[in-house]
This record gives C-alpha cells, sequence and structure tokens, in this order.
C-alpha cells in the first residue's frame, strides 16, 4: 500500500456491444446501453446510455444516436471514449471527488480479438487517467462470475452470448484451452425478427421494436413447456404506407431465429471437437455453462443440451456474470494474474 493508494479507484468495466457495466466497490454502479446521442452540426454529445437509447430510431437529421462498440470491439473509438468517460463520471463516490482519481482498470474483451482492436481498448482506457490498465477475456470473466474455480486442472465448457459476438471457451487450470468466437448473438437475433417481420408480414420494425419482440416471445424451440402468450406488434405496412398492427406468435420467432441459432450450435459442436479427450470427460460430468444476455432466449438451454447431449446450465444473473467475474478479478489481482493481460 503507498501513501498514494487513497487517490487510486478500482473499477472494472464489461464493455459489450449492447450494454455496459462497472463495478465499483463490489458493486454494479453502472447498468446502461451502450449508446451514444450527438448533435452533428456542433458535433456535441447530447445523451448517452438509456437516454440515448430511447431516441433510436426517432431522430431528426441533426442528432445521430451512434452504438460505438460494433461485435464486442471498438468500432467509433472518439464516441466510445466519450460514452466510457460520461459513465465513470457518473459512479457516485468519484462525483463527489474534487479532483478526477487516476483509476485502477480491469476491461473484458472478446476472446477472438486482434492485437490492433487490444490497443484500441487500451488506449481509450489510458485516455481516462488509468494508470494500471489489465483485460480479461470474456469467457474467463464470465466462468469467474458464475463461481467456477477456473485453477483447478478440471476442464469447464462456457457459452457467452452477448450481443454482438458468442464466445464459447474451454477453461482448465487458469486459461483457455480451445475457443471459438463467432458474430451470431442478441443483436443478430434482433436483425432476424425485423427481417422475418418485413418478409412474412409485410410489416417494416425498427431496431428497438423488434428487440422487444426478442425479449417478450422470443424462443428457441417451438416446444417451450411454459410458452409466452401472442404479442402485438405495431410498425409501418410495407404496401400501403399506413401504421398498422399485426399479431406475433413466438412460434413464429422461433422460426425467425433458426438459422442464427443453427450457427451457434455448430461453433458449439466445433469447439467441443478440438476439446482434448480428458477435458472432454470432465465436461460430460459437469455440463456446459451459459451466461450473457443471449442466454436468456426461451428453450435455448434445452436446445443446447438436445444437440450435445450434455446438461445445460443458465447463470443465475446471465446479463452480470461477465462483469462479476471481472470484479472478482480485480479484487483478487494477485490470485488473478495469469489469466489477466497487463
Amino acid at each position: 500500500m503507498g501513501f498514494f493508494d487513497f487517490l487510486t479507484e478500482d473499477i472494472a468495466i464489461d464493455l459489450g456491444t449492447a450494454n455496459t457495466l462497472i463495478i465499483h466497490n463490489d458493486k454494479v454502479v453502472i447498468d446502461s446501453p451502450s449508446v451514444v446521442a450527438r448533435d452533428r452540426t456542433t458535433g456535441k454529445i447530447i445523451a448517452i446510455g438509456k437516454k440515448a437509447d430511447l431516441m433510436q430510431g426517432k431522430t431528426h437529421e441533426n442528432i445521430r444516436t451512434i452504438r460505438p462498440l460494433k461485435d464486442g470491439v471498438i468500432a467509433d473509438f472518439e464516441a466510445s471514449e466519450q460514452m466510457i468517460k460520461e459513465f465513470i463520471k457518473c459512479i457516485p463516490s468519484i462525483k463527489k471527488r474534487f479532483f478526477a482519481p487516476s483509476l485502477r482498470m480491469v476491461i473484458c474483451i472478446p476472446s477472438g480479438i486482434t492485437e490492433v482492436e487490444k490497443r484500441a481498448v487500451r488506449d481509450s482506457a489510458e485516455h481516462m487517467n488509468a494508470k494500471e490498465i489489465y483485460l480479461i477475456h470474456e469467457p474467463m470473466a464470465a466462468a469467474i462470475g458464475i463461481g467456477i474455480d477456473i485453477m483447478q486442472p478440471k476442464g469447464n465448457m462456457i457459452i457467452d452470448i452477448g450481443g454482438g459476438t458468442t464466445e464459447i471457451a474451454v477453461i482448465a487450470l487458469g486459461g483457455i484451452v480451445c475457443d471459438k468466437s463467432v458474430k451470431v448473438a442478441g443483436d443478430v437475433f434482433t436483425n432476424d425478427i425485423a427481417y422475418y417481420m418485413r418478409t412474412q408480414h409485410n410489416l417494416y420494425v425498427g431496431e428497438r421494436t423488434a428487440e422487444k419482440v426478442k425479449i417478450q416471445i422470443g424462443a428457441a424451440t417451438e416446444d417451450l413447456e411454459v410458452p409466452p402468450e401472442d404479442m402485438l406488434v405495431q410498425g409501418r405496412d410495407l404496401l400501403s404506407g399506413k401504421p398498422k398492427q399485426v399479431q406475433v406468435s413466438y412460434r413464429e420467432i422461433a422460426k425467425a431465429l433458426d438459422k442464427s441459432i443453427l450457427r451457434i450450435e455448430d461453433a458449439v459442436m466445433e469447439t467441443l471437437s478440438k476439446t482434448p479427450p480428458e477435458l472432454a470427460a470432465d465436461i460430460y460430468n459437469t455440463g456446459i455453462y451459459m451466461a450473457g444476455g443471449g442466454s436468456m432466449l426461451r428453450g435455448l438451454d434445452k436446445r443446447l443440451s438436445r444437440k450435445t447431449d450434455l446438461p445445460v446450465y443458465v447463470a443465475e444473473d446471465p446479463l452480470r456474470a461477465v462483469v462479476r467475474g471481472t470484479g472478482t478479478a480485480l479484487k483478487n489481482i494477485e490470485k488473478y494474474k495469469i489469466v489477466l493481460m497487463k
């Protein structure tokens, strides 16, 4: 402990395509959509997070909403930097500070990330007054967050379905033995639903409506034990141009999402086929763990279980499993040194 340690704040960030979560002092202090609204004429940021999310699809020509992260990595450097800065300023205990503290950060990144993309994450953290920056792979953070002891000589399989990417990894001895990262996740599901509404119902719906449909009646299989009720969806009629409403059932959504879920299944099977036999034996006994918002899709765990003939367990708070794991790694930096990249 140095004399200036009280000037440093520890924060753990899960930079997600859909949501950004920040943990500070073991509490999730920020949990908001990764969206920025910018004024085109002045270039100033007018809203971030929930406020900007409400503007999506409803802006006029002077306001532009941006999602600075795409497929789990930074796509718009400037917007993402301003977004993280604003989020950090909103942390209650940092807000009260007279001057900005220096930060020690742990940020999680997708496992399929390139060196250039890593550099972008690192650079934007450095601009944030971070003096120590550690990176951790998402599946690793998810495993820690679920409560798996990753240091054991025992294989565990994690599937983390986020907004931009699905990360599949087999973890043992604090390292990733084999992994696969596919760009099929929550955003692709949303686009599938919007496309289905256009082609089957001649109804043009925006991203936010498609997202709502996914959350309310989204399903991965047509045989659910507790099926959700049909939903009324409003949009624009493509033929007449008038606003109209149609009724949609979960079975239709399961059909719409089928192709994308097949791609996730294939990626899981591919990862299993690359797993060393001793670890495969462990996975047979422990099953597969799922985290991330996409794992909340109804019937997805059953469908993957059917495909792999293994039990599939969804983490208890799948949306926050990754950021929790990142927070745990930050608290015990010495213990998790081998999984953190400085």
